[in-house]
C-alpha cells in the first residue's frame, strides 16, 4: 500500500503502483551525414540497445542518448548527442541530465515536502496507455525498490515524435519564392504520482539543437488542504467553502554537460545595460558585457541577463566554440529556503552531490544537504549546474477534476555548436556571414 507521505493527508493509496531495473527498444537509427566537424566527433550512447534511445528525424536530424531509473530521481537520460544534417558525427551536448528535487511548501507553514528525496517520487512510476504515447514506443521500466515487489514491471516511459509547427520561413527575393521548414522533436517522458499529484517529466530534443526540459504537475488536488481559514487559500468549492491552501512547487534539475565529449567546460555570463541616446544619437544604446565564471556560483537570473556553457574542445566550421545557453522559463523564485532562494547554481563535480535539497549521499563532515552549501567558491573545472524554475500554486475552480497540466521548465538553446542554422536548405548554403547577393 501506498504510504500517506505526512499526516497533512496529502497523499493516497494507489494500487498496484510498479516501478524497477529497465529494459527498452531502440528507435529509428541514423543515416549518413557528410562534411567534417572541427573536432573529433564524441562517441554515441555508451549503453547497450536496451538502454538506448535514437531517433533520426524526418528533417534529418538524429538525436542519441542512454537511460536508467534511478529510486529517487527517477529517469535519469546519458550520454545524450546531437547529429544535425551536415555532421559526420555526433555532437556529445550532456553528460547527464535529471531531477535533482521537487521541493513542495505550503503557503501556511505547517509542512513541506521534498517530492524526490522524501516522498516516494521514483516508486511512483505509472503505466502509460497507447494513447499517452501516441505515435511512439512506451518501454517496461523496472525501479528498485518497488513498493509492490510482486508486479515490479511498469510500462511508464514513452519515446515518441512530434511536430512544433514552424522551424523557419524566408521569403525570398524572387516573386513567390519561400524556403519554410516544419519542425520535429523528440519527446522522452514519465508520469509519476506523489500523494495527489501526478508529475510529467518530459525532454523535448528539437531539430535544430534545442533541449527543452519541463515538468508538468496534474492530478488532483488534495482534499485534505481543504482547510485554509488563514486567507493563504483559495475557495474552489460552493460559496465560501473548501479553501484549498496554496503552495510552491520548486523544481530543480541537474546538468552535468560534456560538451564535445569533455567535462572540461566554461562558464560564461552575460549582462546588458541599456543606456540614453548618445548626443545627437537616435535611440538608446545597450552594452553587453561578458563575465567568465571561473568559482562556484549562486546565480540569480535578471533582466537581459544569461549564462552560457562553452566547450573547450570543439569548434563549429566557423571556428567559434561551441556552447549552449542556459534559457530559464517563467519562474516564481521562493525566497523561504536558503537552497530556493537563488535560480541557478554551478557547483564543481562532485559524485555525492546529486540532489538540490536532502541530499541523500554522504558527502563528508560539514558538506550540507543542499545546493547552496556547495556552491562555496570552488574553482570550476568540471562544472555541473543546477536550474531551479518555481511555481506558485494558487488553486483556481478549473484545478477540478481533473487537474489541468501546469508546465515549468526551462530550455538549453544551441550557440555556435553549427556554423548556420542546422536545417539551412541547400540552395541557402552559401549565405553564412556576409553575401554578396541575398535571396
Amino acid at each position: 500500500m501506498r504510504v500517506n507521505r505526512t499526516s497533512r493527508v496529502r497523499g493516497r493509496t494507489a494500487a498496484g503502483l510498479a516501478v524497477a531495473a529497465l529494459t527498452a527498444v531502440a528507435a529509428a537509427s541514423a543515416g549518413p551525414a557528410a562534411a567534417q566537424p572541427k573536432a573529433a566527433p564524441a562517441a554515441a550512447a555508451e549503453c547497450s540497445e536496451a538502454y538506448r534511445i535514437e531517433q533520426k528525424l524526418s528533417t534529418g536530424t538524429t538525436w542519441t542518448m542512454c537511460w536508467h531509473y534511478e529510486r529517487e530521481a527517477g529517469l535519469v537520460l546519458e550520454n545524450v548527442s546531437y547529429q544535425p544534417p551536415g555532421e559526420a558525427g555526433p555532437i556529445r551536448v550532456l553528460t547527464s541530465a535529471k531531477l535533482a528535487q521537487i521541493h513542495v511548501p505550503y503557503d501556511d507553514g505547517s509542512v513541506e515536502y521534498d517530492d524526490l528525496t522524501g516522498a516516494g517520487f521514483g516508486q511512483g512510476l505509472m503505466n502509460l496507455a497507447p494513447g499517452e504515447c501516441p505515435g511512439g514506443t512506451i518501454r517496461t521500466v523496472k525501479v528498485p525498490d518497488a513498493w509492490d515487489p510482486e508486479q515490479p514491471d511498469v510500462k511508464g516511459l514513452c519515446a515518441t515524435t512530434r511536430s512544433r509547427g514552424h522551424a523557419y520561413r524566408m521569403q525570398g527575393a524572387s516573386a513567390g519564392k519561400v524556403w519554410q521548414e516544419q519542425g520535429k522533436d523528440l519527446l522522452v517522458y514519465t508520469v509519476n504520482q506523489v500523494g495527489w499529484y501526478e508529475y510529467i517529466t518530459e525532454w523535448r530534443f528539437q531539430d535544430d539543437g534545442t533541449v527543452h526540459a519541463n515538468v508538468g504537475a496534474t492530478g488532483s488536488l488534495s482534499p485534505g488542504d481543504y482547510d485554509a481559514g488563514d486567507g493563504r487559500g483559495w475557495p474552489i468549492g460552493k460559496g465560501a467553502k473548501s479553501y484549498a491552501t496554496s503552495h510552491s512547487h520548486n523544481v530543480f534539475w541537474r546538468l552535468n554537460f560534456g560538451l564535445d565529449g569533455s567535462s572540461k567546460n566554461k562558464v560564461e555570463q552575460y549582462d546588458s545595460v541599456v543606456s540614453p541616446p548618445a548626443q545627437g544619437g537616435q535611440a538608446p544604446r545597450n552594452k553587453t558585457t561578458r563575465t567568465k565564471v571561473t568559482k562556484e556560483l549562486a546565480g540569480d537570473a535578471r533582466n537581459m541577463r544569461w549564462w552560457r556553457v562553452v566547450s573547450t574542445v570543439g569548434k563549429n566550421k566557423d571556428e567559434h566554440a561551441r556552447s549552449y545557453e542556459i534559457v530559464p522559463g517563467a519562474s516564481s523564485t521562493y525566497p523561504g529556503r536558503s537552497y530556493t532562494k537563488h535560480d541557478i547554481y554551478f557547483t564543481q563535480y562532485k559524485k555525492c552531490e546529486q540532489f538540490a535539497s536532502n541530499n541523500l549521499r554522504n558527502c563528508g563532515a560539514g558538506a550540507g544537504k543542499s545546493v547552496d552549501k556547495w556552491a562555496n567558491g570552488q574553482a570550476l573545472t568540471h562544472p555541473v549546474a543546477w536550474v531551479n524554475i518555481g511555481f506558485h500554486h494558487v488553486a483556481r475552480d478549473e484545478d477540478q477534476q481533473p487537474m489541468p497540466v501546469h508546465w515549468q521548465g526551462f530550455s538549453l538553446a544551441p550557440r555556435d555548436v553549427t556554423a548556420m542554422n542546422p536545417l539551412t536548405p541547400p540552395e541557402l548554403a552559401d549565405q553564412n556571414g556576409q553575401v554578396e547577393t541575398g535571396s
